[in-house]
């Protein structure tokens, strides 16, 4: 793996291989939850739509072996955005981390409720996309549960990494 402070690539794609999001971004540890990426306000990120800086500054925990990833944004972001996926894979080298957006996302607005977006994307690409029954299986059940567990934390249930754990790690980029 690569050291703190290198620099990762975050390749995230569509079912059918195109381009939903690529930025780099800044290893900034790893901790019980997984690998934590910083990227500050202003790094560009292309998409399909061409490139934009990004508009503020956050963090994304990619967790191991787990169908999604969690970002942590500073103000005025999202509290917690979290993206349902397939499992995050490393190149060898650890510089590049990539997997599929499966268009799902689990969303705490700062000082609001948790809620589930994109439910009719999900729909629509799974029908046009063909997403397996294995893959359609994993991303309900690991929506629900990040639903659950942002929801708890937001509530004060203290259920880490959404209560407070990032809290640290995006305090590492200023």
């Amino acid at each position: 793996m690569v050291e703190e402070g290198a620099s990762v690539l975050v390749d995230v794609r569509k079912y059918d291989g195109s381009l939903s999001r690529r930025w780099t971004a800044v290893r900034l540890g790893e901790d019980e939850h997984g690998v934590w990426l910083g990227t500050a306000q202003g790094v560009p990120v292309s998409s399909s739509t061409g490139e934009e800086p990004s508009r503020f500054g956050y963090v994304v925990l990619v967790p191991r072996g787990g169908w999604w990833t969690a970002t942590f944004c500073a103000d005025p972001g999202p509290e917690v955005y979290c993206d349902v996926c397939t499992v995050p894979e490393w190149s060898a080298d650890g510089t590049v981390v990539s997997m599929v957006d499966l268009d799902l996302d689990v969303v705490r607005p700062r000082g609001g409720e948790a809620h589930v977006e994109d439910e009719d994307q999900f729909a629509e690409r799974r029908m046009r996309y063909g997403y397996p029954d294995g893959v359609v299986e994993a991303a309900r059940q690991t929506c629900d549960c990040l639903m659950e567990r942002v929801r708890r934390a937001g509530d004060g249930d203290g259920d880490e990494p959404f209560a407070s754990t990032y809290r640290y790690w995006l305090g590492l980029m200023g």
